[in-house]
């Protein structure tokens, strides 16, 4: 059977953007499925090096072609270029991309990265995957007529936001049935880290994505926004704190202050590249600590990130802020939770004082929720395949 992946890998060559996308692809292919990647997403591409968007996409097929031929994907990928409509990689004409939607069983639009247009709408089976709870579906109940026809165009909607529909969850359902998802790991990617790491807690994030949202009189807004609550924390515990944090639209990151407030900053352009020095980053890594955004938080989404999984996955203990998801996984053990500043002290002091316990105890975590076959598998199930 044929599963076709949609994403942004292309679109974000970045090494945390890359694993996203490629572990579903990988995960499909251990459950025996002939599984592709497929990008379009109908905007034009973006140069990392050059920092603009332009109608060449060289750079984002050049890095395409690499990544998908390191983990033996060269013949199962496809990327359309915006501006000319042009195909490139596996298959570089319109019949034969029509073809292989026509046959294939199952289209997974990760993150909506797909614009769907007729050649993937032939797909008999569409999944709609949203890893940006609260956001997504505000931008559905804000949005345009045409926006909202394409998303309800998929026969099934997931989401990361696991407590979407509950009371205490203040995310419209938009009047779509949303069911629950997770970021499946491929644990042959991420293996038990044994040897030791450095004396530093680390996360990955942006300042800011995108601007605020505004839903109902709320404003929903971003990364920056719950770090400030934070901001204090290196003053109230002895661990090293090192952040590999991007500026954010705008490059409105305060800079100065974090690192009066005793912060070690790291531009991750610069020093995480690409997925292989990404994934060494985390291992290298004692533990994550980190915040959510605040939409996600304020809105009781049940989102949980997928860069703590890998974590997880390596056997690094994860501390990162509550924003419902302990409803759904358990908390203490590799994997602490936080709602204000005293908590978060007292668990990163719960990692220092016993941590080859919280070790093992984060890679079974791993183990028992994020393994890609049973993510996949349960999706698989709820999808009639």
């Amino acid at each position: 059977m044929r599963v076709i992946c949609t994403g942004l890998l292309g679109q974000y060559a970045f090494g945390g953007v890359t694993w996203d996308y490629l572990q579903y692809v990988c995960g499909f292919r251990q459950l025996g499925f002939d599984a592709w990647y497929y990008e379009d997403t109908e905007t034009w591409p973006y140069d990392p090096i050059r920092n603009e968007v332009g109608s060449d996409c060289a750079y984002n097929v050049a890095y395409l072609r690499k990544v998908m031929e390191q983990f033996d994907l060269g013949d199962r990928w496809i990327y359309r270029n915006a501006p000319d409509g042009k195909y490139h990689g596996a298959i570089t004409d319109e019949a034969g991309v029509e073809d292989l939607m026509r046959n294939a069983d199952l289209l997974v639009n990760i993150s909506g990265a797909c614009w769907l247009r007729p050649v993937t709408r032939r797909v008999r089976r569409k999944a709609f995957l949203d890893g940006d709870p609260m956001f997504t579906q505000a931008g559905i109940a804000n949005g345009k007529p045409d926006h909202v026809e394409r998303i309800r165009a998929h026969d099934f909607h997931f989401s990361f936001g696991e407590n979407i529909g509950q009371p205490d969850c203040t995310v419209p359902t938009a009047g779509i049935h949303w069911r629950r998802h997770r970021q499946p790991i491929v644990l042959d990617f991420w293996p038990l880290a044994t040897e030791p790491p450095e004396d530093m807690f680390t996360t990955v994030m942006n300042w800011a994505s995108y601007k605020p949202t505004e839903f109902r009189g709320e404003t929903y807004d971003q990364k920056g926004a719950e770090f400030l609550k934070f901001v204090d924390l290196p003053r109230h515990t002895p661990q090293r704190l090192v952040i590999a944090m991007g500026q954010g639209i705008g490059s409105k990151r305060p800079t100065a202050l974090l690192k009066e407030k005793g912060w070690e900053l790291i531009e991750p352009g610069e020093r995480l590249p690409d997925h292989l020095t990404y994934r060494d980053f985390l291992r290298q890594s004692k533990a994550e600590w980190s915040i959510a955004k605040n939409g996600y938080v304020k809105s009781w989404s049940g989102w949980f990130s997928c860069r703590s999984a890998c974590y997880l996955a390596l056997g690094r203990p994860v501390v990162v802020q509550d924003t419902g998801w302990t409803k759904f996984y358990p908390a203490g053990e590799g994997l602490l939770s936080f709602r204000t500043l005293e908590d978060a002290v007292r668990g990163i002091a719960s990692v220092r004082a016993d941590y080859e316990r919280h070790r093992k105890a984060a890679r079974a975590l791993a183990e028992r929720f994020f393994d890609a076959r049973i993510v996949l598998g349960e999706l698989l199930q709820q999808v009639g395949m």
